[in-house]
């Protein structure tokens, strides 16, 4: 139990000096009073002297000892989960106000259906961490990597299209999700892609080649899925994204394809996430303080209770 146990405040030793002066050089000096028959009381003031001796230094020793303040290193650290840590990589372009997508809600955009499929599948991953970037004309990241799904499923709730521009800097975007996810400890990390054109030259900044080097340097599994039409978005870019980084390509023509395709994510093999190990201070110096005033208060009865014998 008192492994490890340190005092933040040594220094204050030094104040036993003073006590151990005191007890030489200012003893109380006091008139003599002759008593004929002494002898026959030096036992019992002998014994109550030396308790009384004792329970002094003890005190005194013991309310140092309280204020040199003994602490302790203890370790924290949070249970692991079982799960991924995984950068929602959103296209919120122009084009995704096309309508249609959803075949039971005909009125509804790309973009509110897969803000309400993302948010289905934010549900699902109760144990992963999850981050949000989002991207049009420029990328920006929407939530770092969070626990709290019902704060992710609100920031995407609130997410608009050409919030980021209506250009679409798809492999920016793709760089900017595995910054997001370059500080995890995670053995698996995951970046899910989903777009609906292709890359705008004119304002993607950083080459595919470049984007795939980085995903794959940081150990990102790219899972692209290009939503609409087949000529809709570039297949075979999101197809060599996905070979080149251990994923898979998925494509999506409707609601429930896109639905299909989450469903087929959701069910990635899980695996360890650590969590970082915290230290805190664990004070004990409530013990010496607890002994210290129990043995004074007992000096000062004992003492008065002799003196008024």
């Amino acid at each position: 139990m008192f492994d490890g146990i340190y005092f933040e405040f040594p220094k204050i030793a030094f104040v036993i000096f003073f006590f151990i002066a005191c007890e030489t050089l200012c003893k109380m000096k006091l008139p003599s009073i002759y008593f004929p028959h002494a002898s026959q009381f030096m036992k019992s003031n002998i014994a109550t002297s030396k308790l009384l001796f004792f329970l002094k230094w003890l005190g005194i020793v013991m309310l140092i000892l309280a204020l040199m303040s003994p602490v302790k290193d203890e370790p924290y650290e949070l249970a692991p989960k079982k799960g991924h840590e995984i950068a929602l990589i959103l296209d919120a372009s122009q084009s995704m106000q096309e309508r249609g997508f959803d075949r039971m809600n005909p009125a509804a955009t790309r973009f509110d259906v897969v803000k309400r499929i993302v948010r289905d599948f934010i549900k699902k991953r109760k144990n992963d961490n999850i981050g949000l970037v989002v991207f049009g004309a420029y990328s920006f990241i929407a939530s770092p990597l969070t626990y709290d799904e019902h704060i992710l499923s609100r920031i995407v709730s609130q997410l608009q299209i050409g919030m980021a521009g209506k250009y679409t800097a798809l492999y920016e975007a793709l760089a900017q999700g595995v910054n997001l996810l370059k500080m995890s400890k995670a053995k698996s990390k995951v970046a899910i892609l989903l777009t609906d054109g292709y890359s705008t030259p004119q304002v993607d900044k950083i080459p595919l080649d470049v984007a795939i080097d980085l995903a794959k340097k940081e150990g990102v599994k790219v899972y692209p899925i290009g939503i609409g039409g087949p000529d809709g978005y570039n297949r075979a870019v999101l197809m060599k994204i996905a070979k080149e980084t251990g994923g898979v390509a998925f494509g999506a023509s409707s609601a429930d394809e896109l639905k299909a395709v989450y469903d087929k994510i959701d069910a990635l093999e899980k695996s360890d996430i650590k969590n970082e190990t915290f230290t805190y201070l664990k004070y004990y110096y409530f013990y010496p303080l607890f002994i210290g005033l129990i043995s004074l208060m007992l000096y000062i009865y004992l003492r008065n209770k002799r003196g008024s014998a």
